[in-house]
């Protein structure tokens, strides 16, 4: 088995896709005609947005992301080079910053924004295993 979608219930699908593309550099696979899904390429797993009535077309109960409360249990990582860079970018996206880039003791450096849902976002660099020089 292995983790094929990664999909998020958002209120506009197409904001949110459009959203991600801006901020993030991701390229979009598709939007379905009805506007209730979509698709970003990110490499092997596919970043999924859904629309809130595609999750009660599935009998789905959920609770909406609010970007005026906390941020929902769960997040999504997207990893580069230059955690800094992305992060100005996703900023000046209109991403809300939650935690600038700080390196961290294991030798990654983090950073975390919520997007235009409250969706919590970590900005990462690679974690190198402990025996692999940098």
């Amino acid at each position: 088995m292995k983790l094929g979608y990664t999909i998020i219930y958002v209120t506009d699908v197409p904001d949110a896709v459009a959203f991600y593309e801006t901020a993030f550099g991701l390229s979009r696979r598709f939007i379905h005609e009805s506007n209730l899904y979509g698709e970003l390429d990110t490499g092997d797993t596919v970043l999924a947005f859904a629309g809130l009535e595609a999750a009660e077309m599935n009998g789905l109960s959920i609770v909406p992301n609010d970007p005026k409360g906390p941020a929902a249990g769960w997040e999504v990582c997207f990893v580069t080079d230059d955690v800094a860079t992305a992060y100005d970018r996703a900023i000046a996206a209109g991403c809300m910053p939650v935690s600038p880039p700080d390196d961290k003791p294991w030798g990654q450096t983090v950073s975390y924004v919520r997007d235009l849902n409250g969706c919590l976002v970590e900005i990462a660099s690679p974690i190198r295993p402990p025996n692999e020089d940098a």
